[in-house]
């Protein structure tokens, strides 16, 4: 069997783990990155938030995202024939009206090439990288984990480290281990999705990139373009809404409920069988333990109604990077820097998985209404705009600090909040004046 050691082990080369592992490289320190798979892999996340560009800014990998060829996304569009979960019938939330110093842009990305693009960044920074590694056993001495055992090509082997960081994603390997897992009953959704290709943008209703996201009384429908000719349709729905029916079925009915994408795919032919993903919603309270923590998906998982989730998996592997960093120096500090951490990593995915919230239960314009007795019309939209966009760990964004208020949307068991923006943190100034000036010009408007 083979051996080593180094100072950090991460387990999954989705965005989570090979942006941690990147970080952690990148600042000196020895680090393995354990993906079971061989890329490319077929993944249903395809549309990234605009906030994701100003973090990938600070890591110094933004270029290397803008040079792949993906299509820019420059808002997205919200329709709702019932109009009770959005501001009007169609809603688009414009990515240039977020206010200065915001990247006004994204992109819809393929998650095969996308992921393998990251795992090279990684590797590129120091990371030993290790596709096709399956990790069995979680080495534990004592009650700290201290390192894997993984299989490769039919050969065992062992890495010994001071941290393990879990980014397995579904698999969640530390929460599976520790019966850590709760699963968000009221969010078990079923998704049913294919990709077409012959894709044409002269048929789009709206705005050429944009993704489309349509409700309708039994769930919500999705459509992303990935290519200049290939598009993703998906149908999310809860679970006794798909029983009752068959996938084909269900997925061709609830696509006709929205005219605007059916509009969007004339001409268009699938070119994959249709795919399932089903009970994917759920959180653990405890993220981080002696000598380890959870990234991204392992630790919360969410509806992809917002497109959030590679958003919060790479902002909580940035600061999982920086923690690690930080207590591999100084280890004396480690207990409050995880403490601090898992607090952090609670912060974002609380307020994604309200806005999800307020979503399904017909509650968003209320919680847009309610925010807005504090701040004034054009302010309103810009929060709006920019938590659609990403914008889960502002202080000062009037429709999140709204969302917060909401019991009935907790998460987490009681926890610390730690605010502060991880793709914009040099604005944190800023919004706070923001936010003051447009309770004033509220005030003073008489609105």
């Amino acid at each position: 069997m083979g051996q080593k050691s180094v100072d950090v082990v991460v387990i999954g080369g989705g965005p989570a783990g090979a942006v941690s592992a990147y970080l952690l490289a990148k600042r000196g320190h020895s680090v393995v990155l354990l993906e079971r798979d061989e890329y490319p892999r077929f993944h249903i996340g395809e549309s990234l938030l605009p906030y994701m560009m100003g973090l990938f800014d600070r890591i110094g990998i933004r270029e290397a995202v803008e040079t792949q060829g993906y299509v820019p996304k420059t808002g997205g569009e919200f329709i709702d024939p019932t109009e009770t979960k959005f501001f009007s019938g169609v809603f688009r939330a414009d990515f240039g009206k977020q206010g200065e110093g915001r990247y006004d842009r994204a992109f819809q990305v393929e998650r095969a090439k996308f992921d393998g693009m990251l795992v090279e960044q990684a590797g590129k920074a120091g990371a030993e990288v290790h596709l096709g590694a399956a990790v069995g056993e979680l080495l534990m001495e004592g009650d700290r984990m201290a390192g894997v055992r993984y299989t490769k090509d039919g050969d065992e082997h062992e890495v010994r480290s001071r941290y393990v960081i879990d980014a397995s994603g579904r698999s969640g390997r530390i929460a599976n281990k520790f019966g850590l897992r709760k699963t968000l009953e009221k969010l078990r959704m079923v998704a049913v999705f294919r990709h077409y290709e012959g894709l044409d943008e002269e048929h789009n209703p709206g705005i050429e990139g944009d993704i489309q996201v349509g409700a309708h009384a039994d769930g919500w429908v999705w459509a992303i373009p990935l290519s200049k000719d290939v598009i993703s349709v998906g149908t999310v729905m809860p679970r006794d809404v798909f029983r009752a029916s068959t996938p084909e079925a269900v997925f061709e009915e609830h696509r006709a409920r929205i005219p605007r994408i059916t509009t969007r795919l004339t001409g268009t032919r699938p070119i994959m069988d249709l795919k399932v993903e089903a009970d994917y919603c759920y959180h653990t309270d405890t993220v981080t333990g002696p000598g380890w923590v959870m990234v991204g998906d392992a630790g919360c998982f969410g509806d992809p109604m917002f497109s959030g989730g590679v958003l919060v998996a790479s902002a909580t592997a940035v600061r999982a990077a920086d923690t690690l960093s930080e207590a591999l120096n100084t280890p004396e500090n480690a207990d409050r820097l995880l403490d601090e951490y898992a607090n952090f990593f609670k912060t974002g995915y609380d307020t994604y998985i309200r806005l999800i919230h307020a979503f399904y239960d017909g509650e968003l314009v209320a919680a847009a209404a309610d925010a807005g007795r504090t701040t004034d019309r054009d302010a309103l939209e810009r929060y709006m705009i920019r938590l659609i966009g990403g914008d889960f760990w502002s202080e000062h964004n009037a429709v999140a600090q709204e969302m917060r208020r909401r019991p009935e949307w907790d998460t987490f068991a009681p926890f610390q909040r730690v605010f502060g923006c991880p793709s914009y943190p040099h604005l944190d100034e800023q919004d706070r004046k923001e936010r003051a000036e447009s309770r004033v010009r509220r005030v003073t408007a008489g609105q």
